[in-house]
């Protein structure tokens, strides 16, 4: 018949169809020859992917707790070694911290064509830490740079090198402004400045507290790491409102559950802390340990003061040391501020869309990642302490200070002279004393 060499263009098409249908059938749902049934979709690859899911979470919490007990560890033989041995901690944390938010930031492309973008990120780290410590070292130890030959000039223009270093890193930024880079340059510019303000600067006051007595280091630092902890109990235990959209899994409930056990740890870690002179006086013996210790004269915060209570026809007297209700201002900003530097450091993150600032720690991300409540903290403690507690009087290093400033030579021989009557009319010193500093002067 004259129809039957007809031919039907979409009839191919639909050959074409199922041909690939069938072939993607094939691949997707393999055929059983022995029994001439298609099997059904198997599961065993969703079973892989789970159980390498739970292997995968499973070595990351191992390796978690492992570096948790290692860290912690650490901490305290650093801590029971001597107060150099947690500045040289903190002084790490400073630098791996300031890398790691420098980091994040970098734009490798341009780098390639920016030769000393790096180093003067690292130039302008370095002045800020000669400045800082170099502050830090002159108001504790002043008693010892004074006197010394060398140091005195550096002690006594510190303020000025440092200026004058910052200047030359300032000047060489801005001469090495390229064009078609203006925008990325600056950007680096005020990003390194403020990682050193968020990072450096919060992170010095944590060493000055650390000179000021290890209480006022180590119980900040418990506070924000126990605050944690039971924010994370609590929220888990009766957490239903949710805090803060930076952090979904934060929880109204979790926060001030957390706050009130965080006060109670501060009150009974105070009350063991304080009976130990190694945690609450001051250093003046960079070598002391927690074997050799130390002695002075404890600031009267640390002593029991009576307190009468007439209530209720009930009169008694205690006594509790004023630290204790210092303590609930410390616990307080631990639990209800301290936790936006997490925040802080969370949209951070977000921001440039990372998990985590590194990987400094395996397990546990960065040091920043560890450390962002622990800065602000440190800070407060430092600003409470000097506000609140610290007792000023004058030292040997700051009368030495006035005696080498504001005197002449002629004078400050005078104060000698002075001082050593003083002392053998004490019975301090012997008559022998005065005959030995008489003969010096006149050979002068």
């Amino acid at each position: 018949m004259p129809r039957r060499n007809i031919r039907f263009n979409h009839q191919k098409g639909e050959r074409r169809a199922s041909v690939s249908s069938d072939v993607s059938d094939a691949v997707s749902e393999p055929s059983n020859a022995s029994n001439g049934r298609v099997s059904q979709p198997t599961t065993i690859p969703e079973e892989k992917t789970t159980q390498s899911e739970y292997e995968k979470k499973k070595q990351t919490f191992i390796t978690r707790t492992i570096w948790t007990f290692v860290m912690i560890a650490g901490f305290f033989i650093a801590m029971f070694s001597g107060h150099i041995y947690i500045i040289g901690i903190v002084t790490a944390i400073q630098i791996i911290s300031f890398k790691e938010v420098i980091a994040i930031a970098n734009v490798p492309s341009k780098e390639k064509n920016l030769r000393f973008t790096k180093s003067l990120n690292w130039y302008f780290l370095a002045t800020t830490m000669y400045f800082l410590y170099g502050e830090s070292v002159i108001y504790y130890f002043k008693h010892i740079l004074l006197v010394d030959k060398v140091l005195l000039p550096l002690a006594t223009h510190h303020r000025f090198i440092s200026f004058t270093l910052y200047v030359m890193g300032f000047v060489f930024f801005v001469g090495s402004l390229q064009k078609g880079h203006y925008r990325f340059q600056f950007t680096q510019f005020a990003w390194t400045h403020m990682a050193l303000y968020l990072i450096v600067v919060q992170a010095h006051f944590v060493m000055n507290n650390i000179f000021e007595g290890m209480i006022w280091f180590f119980l900040p630092a418990a506070l924000v790491i126990t605050n944690d902890i039971f924010a994370y109990v609590c929220g888990i235990t009766f957490g239903r409102t949710q805090l803060i959209q930076l952090s979904p899994k934060k929880t109204v409930e979790g926060f001030i559950g957390a706050w009130i056990c965080t006060i109670i740890f501060g009150y009974f870690m105070t009350n063991w802390l304080m009976r130990y002179k190694y945690f609450i006086c001051p250093v003046n013996d960079l070598g002391a340990n927690v074997l050799t210790g130390l002695e002075c004269v404890p600031n009267k915060v640390f002593v029991p003061q009576p307190y009468s209570l007439d209530v209720f026809g009930i009169d008694k007297t205690f006594f509790i040391a004023p630290i204790q209700f210092h303590i609930l201002s410390f616990a307080t900003f631990a639990s209800l501020i301290a936790p936006f530097g997490g925040f802080f450091a969370s949209g951070l993150k977000r921001t440039f869309k990372i998990k985590d600032f590194g990987e400094s720690i395996p397990g546990h991300g960065g040091i920043t990642d560890r450390m962002d409540c622990q800065f602000i903290m440190g800070f407060f403690a430092y600003m409470y302490y000097h506000s609140f507690i610290a007792v000023y009087k004058a030292s040997v290093g700051d009368v030495i200070e006035v005696a080498i400033n504001g005197l002449t030579p002629e004078e400050q021989i005078d104060v000698v002279r002075g001082l050593s009557k003083y002392l053998v009319n004490q019975g301090a010193a012997t008559e022998s004393l005065l005959n030995c500093l008489a003969t010096e002067l006149k050979r002068r």
